[in-house]
Parts: C-alpha cells; structure tokens; sequence
C-alpha cells in the first residue's frame, strides 16, 4: 500500500478559495473533445471515483454534462476539504433548483449517489474494484507517474476510463517579459520535481506511460491556462489564483538568493496588482480507456 503524497505546508494546494477561484479557469481550460470522447464511452449509470477531489468542483460540471445516474465517489486527504465539498456542492445544487436528498451518507443529485470521504487517492484505487471512470483533475504532477498508472488499471473495470484534465506539463509563462523569467521558471519546476513523487512534467510522462499499456490513450489535448486581466480587472476571483501561485513560486526560490529573482517577485506582485499580469500554465487533458472483457 503506497505511502500519501504529501506537499510542503508553504505549497498548500488544499486552500479551498484557491481550488474554487480556479475553477472558472478549469472550465475554461478542459478540452470539449476529450470531453466529448468521455461522456461518448461511458456507461449509463456509470461507478465513478475520483482521487484528489478538493472542493469537488468538477461534480456539477458532470451533472451539466449528463452524467446524473450512477454513484460518485470524491476522495481528498485533506479532511476540511471534504466538509467543505460537502457543504458547498449541496448547497449549489440547491441554488439552481436541481433537487437535492440528504442520505446518511452523502446526498443524491438527480439518480446520482454521491459521497465524498477522506482518504488517500492511491490507497483507494489499489482497493477499489471494477471502476467504470476514475478522475484525476490536477493530481497527476503531485503523484508518482507510476504509482498512479499502476492504480489506475488496478481500480477500473473493463473498458473503464482514466479521465486526467488539466495535468501540468512544465510550462509556465508571465507577461511583461521580465529578465529574470527563465531563471524562475527553471528554479520553481526544480522545485516541483524535488518533491517525492512530483513531477513537473506529468502530462507527457503520463502520455508516454499509457502509450506503453495495454489500454488505449484514447485522446490528448492542451487545456492549458490563460489567466489575463480583462478591461482593468481579473474575473471572477481568479487574482486570487495568480497571488497563490505566485505564493507557491517564492516558496520555490526561497533557498535561492539573487537580486534578480527578488526583483522578479516584486515586479510581478507590483502587475498583479495593478491588473496587469498574465499567466499561462501549460497543461493536457488525458483520456485512458482499458480494454473491454
């Protein structure tokens, strides 16, 4: 049984502001084709579970999509975001009429049973059997490679589906320019892949590694990030994404000195306020189907 991944304090993707104010970029971002591919292979009433589920922001978006029969399961380590995943999403539904009944455990969404629990995303796949569609939105650079293929085929049914959007693939972009700016971006994917298990450039080690499977990669597309002021400000709360990115980024050169990365913090912490900073992150949307009985 794997050991959990875990992510320094300074680094903490569990804020739940952060993982709400980006889902407007998620969605943005999430490729319609490899969308489409889904939603066309699944089940009726498909067994979905999905690792690393946060603020299990992409629940609605499968109740948008059609997909409101079956059972989902979210599963986070992180306690506090599980109440709130479960509190929120509820909450949601409610607020744009669609009924909602509190079991005891979880609730139903339309002819939807959803749960979510706190629990180890690896630890889950290696013990749960017969999986029509896993997610791992984000999570892919915060795990092994490996580990996380190997746990993906042990969890999924026959013919199940690995649905992976917005995983990282090592491309980080500011504008203005600034002449500091590949040095950052070395120092702060250096930082990334220094972690046990993470990977800087998961969306194509990812690719790679189902390529050699023997399931089929049955699609892969950007979903990269474009996160930009519009007419004086930033929508949303998405501002909020790009200060805890750049948060994440100085925990990254905080072992480095140099003049010229702090300078670069300043300058970029100066545009964001002034709504003047633009963020790309680049990203792929990943779909992995195993093969059918």
């Amino acid at each position: 049984m794997g050991e959990p991944f875990s992510i320094p304090r300074d680094m903490n993707h569990a804020d739940p502001r952060y993982l709400e104010a980006k889902r407007s970029l998620d969605s943005r971002a999430r490729s319609r084709r490899i969308r489409e591919k889904l939603l066309a292979a699944l089940p009726e009433k498909p067994t979905i579970v999905e690792i690393g589920c946060g603020t299990g922001t992409i629940l609605p978006q499968l109740v948008e999509w059609g997909v409101d029969r079956g059972r989902y399961r979210g599963v986070d380590t992180a306690e506090h975001l599980i109440a709130f995943a479960q509190d929120a999403r509820t909450a949601e539904f409610r607020h744009e009429g669609i009924p909602v009944t509190e079991q005891e455990q979880g609730f139903t969404v339309g002819e939807l049973s959803v749960t979510f629990e706190q629990a180890d995303g690896l630890e889950v796949l290696e013990t749960t059997p017969d999986v029509d569609l896993v997610i791992g939105q984000a999570f892919g650079d915060l795990v092994g490679v490996s580990k996380l293929v190997t746990g993906l085929e042990s969890a999924l049914a026959p013919g199940g589906l690995a649905y992976l959007p917005i995983t990282f693939d090592g491309g980080t972009i500011f504008q203005p320019d600034h002449p500091a700016d590949r040095a950052v971006e070395q120092a702060y994917h250096e930082f990334i892949d220094a972690e046990p298990g993470r990977d800087s450039q998961a969306g194509r080690h990812l690719a790679e590694a189902f390529r050699r499977r023997k399931g089929d990669l049955l699609g892969m597309a950007g979903s990269d990030w474009i996160l930009r002021p519009h007419g004086g400000t930033y929508p949303v709360d998405e501002g909020y994404v790009l200060r805890t990115i750049l948060d994440f980024i100085e925990s990254a050169l905080s072992e480095r000195t140099g003049s010229d990365r702090t300078d670069w913090l300043a300058t970029r912490r100066g545009q964001l306020a002034a709504r003047e900073l633009t963020y790309v992150a680049h990203q792929y949307d990943l779909l992995y189907q195993l093969p059918g009985s």
